[in-house]
């Protein structure tokens, strides 16, 4: 078990980490998909937004707003439908309702008594305000993909939340659900991690493209994470991951 008295501050993904995006996103695309009597399943839906938000964040910087509404028009060009302007506006209005986890209000209000909270999160700055309000607890930084420029997984969020921590890298634990957003980057920085294996049990990949890499530790949810950091959880639920970890459940 790594010894989280060493660690000063806790960095955080947002979405799909403390934010249930899958439900959000499913809420917004599924009466879309509907109203054009496309059919799909949620897996389809959560793998195809996957595909097109990585293709998108890609290329040149745009707001994540922005690329919200290519992933809907892009979607529509893939399996045949034409979107109407508000259906395109859709799934970047919907965050402002997307609700946190069960787990992660009390969670976060725990550790924020012995930690410093940091957000990394790709979102623009007034998307991630509605988020705040949610989530009830104030962060000692944020850092949003607007302020760096950039998307996660490229090292650039990482290292701008890096120098504004301005603490040495051993003291600081990176948590994140998506290994391809978060996992690899922050371990070629250096970073411990906690994957948050919040798909465990489910098929699929959800709403994260798939990929490998070791985290130092795999928890369930933030009440986990929390227990642990306090030293007051025992084996079950948790354990060190010592071999190569895939995000493709």
């Amino acid at each position: 078990m790594i010894d989280f008295n060493k660690y000063k501050a806790f960095t955080f993904d947002c979405y799909g980490t403390l934010i249930d995006w899958e439900n959000g996103i499913l809420g917004a695309l599924k009466p879309v998909l509907l109203a054009h009597n496309q059919n799909l399943d949620d897996n389809q839906i959560l793998k195809l937004f996957a595909q097109l938000e990585a293709e998108i964040q890609q290329g040149e910087y745009i707001k994540y707003r922005e690329v919200l509404k290519r992933v809907v028009e892009k979607l529509g060009e893939k399996i045949g439908f034409e979107p109407t302007n508000h259906q395109i506006n859709s799934l970047a209005d919907s965050i402002e309702y997307w609700q946190p986890f069960s787990d992660t209000v009390e969670a976060l209000k725990t550790l924020k008594q012995k930690f410093k909270l940091v957000i990394i999160s790709n979102i623009d700055d007034d998307l991630f305000a509605f988020s705040a309000k949610h989530l009830k607890v104030e962060f000692d930084e944020i850092i949003t993909a607007e302020q760096a420029k950039s998307y996660k997984p490229s090292l650039n969020n990482f290292t701008v939340a890096i120098e504004r921590i301005n603490l040495p890298l051993e003291e600081i634990l990176h948590v994140a659900a998506s290994v391809y957003h978060d996992i690899v980057a922050a371990k070629s920085l250096g970073l411990s991690t906690v994957w948050v294996n919040r798909r465990a049990g489910q098929q699929g990949t959800g709403a994260s493209v798939s990929a490998v890499s070791q985290p130092d530790l795999e928890v369930p949810d933030l009440k986990a994470l929390a227990a642990l950091s306090l030293g007051e959880w025992g084996d079950g639920g948790t354990r060190e991951t010592r071999g190569t970890r895939e995000n493709n459940f």
